[in-house]
C-alpha cells in the first residue's frame, strides 16, 4: 500500500480537498483496489455503470450518491455504503468530502446485514458487549478482509504478526496499538497502516471501534 506505516495519520487531514477539484490517490493496486478520494464543495462525478461495488466510506464532510429514477443517498462522517452494480452511479457534494472507496467484486462474501444500496454507519455495525470483543466481517475473499471490531475498555489483542497489508480506521472511543515495540494512541478518525508481517497488537484504554481493512496479495 502507498501509505506511511508505523505511525498515526488521517485519511481526512491528508486529503484536503483543492478548491474546484476531484482528486483521487489509488494507495492500492489489487483486485479489491483502495483509492482516497477528495471532491471539492460543489464538484461531481458523474454518473456511471460499473460491473463491480464500491465500498464507500466517508472520512470527512458529506456527499450524495445518486442514480437513475430519484435514487439519492446522502452520507455524512462515518456514514457508508455499497453502491450498486450496472446502473449509474454518480458522486456529488455541495460543501466538500473526503472518503476512501473500496472495490468489491460480485463474488466476493458479503455480510447479509449489509444491503447494496442502503447508508449505514461503520460504528453501528457491532455493538460493544461487557468484557468482550465483538467482530464482523463486512466483505471478505481469498485476498481481503473488511472486517468491524468493538472492544470492552480492558480487552484487546495480544501481539502477533499481520498475514499482510493492514488499514486501522479507528471509529469510536480510544485504543492503543502496539508496534514494533512501540505504543500508538488512536482514537475516532485517525487510521494506522500494518505493513506485512509487522507485529503488533491493541489495547482499549476506553471502549473502543475500529474497521481493519486486510489485504493478502
Amino acid at each position: 500500500m502507498k501509505e506511511k506505516v508505523g505511525d498515526v495519520f488521517s485519511i481526512a487531514k491528508d486529503n484536503n480537498p483543492v478548491p474546484g477539484c476531484t482528486i483521487s490517490r489509488e494507495v492500492y493496486s489489487g483486485t479489491n483496489s483502495i483509492t482516497y478520494f477528495s471532491l471539492a464543495a460543489g464538484t461531481d462525478i458523474s454518473a456511471e455503470i460499473y460491473s463491480s461495488y464500491k465500498l464507500i466510506l466517508v472520512a470527512d464532510g458529506s456527499m450524495e450518491v445518486y442514480g437513475r429514477e430519484g435514487f439519492i443517498r446522502e452520507l455524512n462522517a462515518g456514514g457508508a455504503i455499497v453502491t450498486l452494480t450496472d446502473t449509474p452511479m454518480g458522486m456529488r457534494t455541495q460543501k466538500g468530502v473526503v472518503y476512501t472507496e473500496i472495490l468489491i467484486q460480485k463474488e466476493d462474501i458479503m455480510n447479509n446485514t449489509i444491503k447494496a444500496g442502503e447508508v449505514f454507519q461503520l460504528a453501528e455495525v457491532v455493538p460493544y458487549q461487557a468484557g468482550r470483543i465483538v467482530n464482523m466481517d463486512v466483505v471478505h475473499n481469498d485476498k481481503m478482509k473488511f472486517v468491524v471490531m468493538s472492544f470492552d475498555k480492558g480487552t484487546g489483542l495480544s501481539e502477533h504478526a499481520a498475514p499482510g497489508e493492514a488499514i486501522v480506521f479507528a471509529l469510536d472511543g480510544e485504543g492503543i496499538i502496539g508496534y514494533e515495540g512501540k505504543e500508538h494512541k488512536i482514537k475516532a478518525g485517525e487510521n494506522f497502516h500494518f505493513a506485512k508481517g509487522g507485529r503488533h497488537f491493541v489495547k482499549a484504554s476506553e471502549k473502543f471501534k475500529m474497521a481493519l481493512l486486510l489485504t493478502l496479495d
